[in-house]
């Protein structure tokens, strides 16, 4: 696929996150971008408002017509379901169609590729380091996973010339396998899209696999701990980091000074004392040391990193404090795994340890639910108080005898219901003060605007 000799870009599931990012960039680059979503967000009319067209209803009336499908890239994401007609249409004629991961991996392949990959934690360490890379002299193009609160998109642009590009690598699907990247981050590898894998060590392998792509000379840097080998790729070179103890980068004398963390990172480069990030969680802490060593490795000054850190945002739905009261804090966040539950949950009992923390968490796939049904429960047992919302189904049809009360069932805690999104508001209305969590990768970012105008009401009272 030449991309240059394409003048229309036409997207199945465009308004999707990693989707979206692509629309973006076509769009920058001088093509007719349109494409079909089933609903309307805030991201789609933010297309529209750039000059991208989208609609809602598969119908073929919008389809480019067929003369000019030779000078049309058509790109699809697994959630449009095979039933489509817009999908059937382009498969009737054999039109040549790409997965968006097929499409960042030629972009990927003509740049020098930093890829951030792992179960979870990606989207936030991709993100850091794509502000580490461009507020530099070495400057990137990035696609994240997430809205950064620094740019207000999920794609960078360069500003100056650079051959880097920074991607998040999704595991998912096998998507990662597309990329060959100089060098890459695992942050980690838990149990995860066993609907894909089947098994966790099909999952472990795809990640050895990921790792084995990294180009000659390359470097992986992955998390203390994990289950990474350095024969995977004899060619590259491996560095460890951590905040819980020696690596090649780590963190050190970690503290809380004018509400921002304040640490030293140890490096193979040298020591940079006193870094400062305001961006709330300590797992956030984890993240820079790993973008930083990211950021470093890729030529970035430490006088560089010192001052684009300090100026770091964060991510929408990434330990997002989307209102703090009187007597309230209210956070929304992306967990959507135990493991990033269980890192969530800490982190706020961290920053508010004499406040009750109520979580409202919204599983995500049956496949996930059924799969890790009792590390969830042993994750949302950390609360004082749960709000359990049904499954967020996404692309998959439901699973007889999987629902929510297959996690509901197992949580410890006491103080626990089972309650409908459209009752949200009600039982919002009728919570003590505290700190207030959202939780989940479905919906449930629809009903946070609503929420935050009910906590408001509640503190002018």
């Amino acid at each position: 696929m030449n991309l240059e000799k394409v003048h229309r870009v036409y997207l199945l599931g465009i308004g999707g996150i990693g989707m979206s990012a692509l629309a973006r960039y076509f769009r920058f680059h001088g093509k007719r971008v349109e494409g079909y979503d089933r609903t309307e967000t805030e991201l789609t009319q933010e297309l529209v408002e750039e000059g991208i067209y989208v609609h809602y209803e598969a119908d073929l009336r919008y389809v480019p017509p067929f003369n000019d499908l030779d000078n049309t890239l058509v790109v699809y994401t697994p959630a449009i379901p095979e039933s489509n007609i817009e999908l059937q249409f382009f498969r009737k004629t054999g039109t040549a169609m790409y997965k968006r991961s097929q499409i960042l991996g030629i972009i990927a392949a003509e740049s020098q590729c930093v890829a951030v990959s792992g179960t979870h934690g990606k989207t936030s360490v991709t993100t850091m380091t794509a502000h580490l890379l461009h507020q530099s002299s070495v400057g990137c193009t990035s696609f994240m996973g997430g809205i950064s609160r620094n740019y207000h998109t999920n794609l960078i642009l360069p500003e100056k010339e650079t051959n880097v590009v920074v991607a998040e690598a999704d595991e998912f699907d096998r998507s990662f396998l597309r990329l060959f990247p100089q060098r890459a981050v695992i942050t980690s590898i838990d149990p995860d899209h066993l609907d894909i894998y089947g098994e966790f060590s099909h999952l472990l392998d795809a990640f050895k696999s990921f790792v084995a792509q990294v180009n000659k000379g390359g470097e992986v840097l992955y998390k203390k701990g994990l289950p990474v080998e350095t024969d995977w790729n004899e060619e590259a070179q491996f560095y460890t980091y951590s905040i819980k103890g020696k690596a090649d980068f780590y963190g050190t004398n970690i503290r809380v000074e004018d509400g921002a963390y304040h640490f030293d990172l140890v490096t193979p480069f040298g020591e940079f004392t006193d870094l400062r990030l305001a961006y709330p969680g300590l797992m956030n802490v984890e993240n820079a040391v790993a973008a930083c060593g990211l950021a470093l490795l890729s030529g970035v000054s430490g006088d560089e990193i010192r001052e684009a850190l300090a100026s770091y945002l964060g991510v929408v739905r990434r330990f997002d404090i989307r209102f703090r009261g009187k007597e309230t804090v209210y956070i929304d966040d992306y967990a959507h795994h135990p493991k990033e539950l269980e890192a969530t949950i800490h982190s706020v009992q961290d920053m508010f340890p004499d406040k009750k923390v109520t979580g409202i968490f919204q599983p995500h796939l049956y496949s996930r639910t059924r799969d890790l049904a009792e590390d969830f429960a042993a994750s949302l047992s950390l609360l004082d108080e749960l709000i359990l919302l049904d499954i967020y189904p996404a692309r998959e049809e439901p699973i007889p005898g999987v629902d929510s009360r297959l996690i509901f069932e197992k949580v410890a805690i006491k103080d626990k219901i089972l309650c409908s999104k459209e009752d949200l508001p009600e039982v919002v209305e009728k919570l003590e003060p505290g700190v207030l969590l959202t939780l989940g990768a479905g919906d449930i970012d629809q009903w946070v605007e609503p929420i935050v105008e009910v906590l408001k009401k509640k503190e002018d009272v």
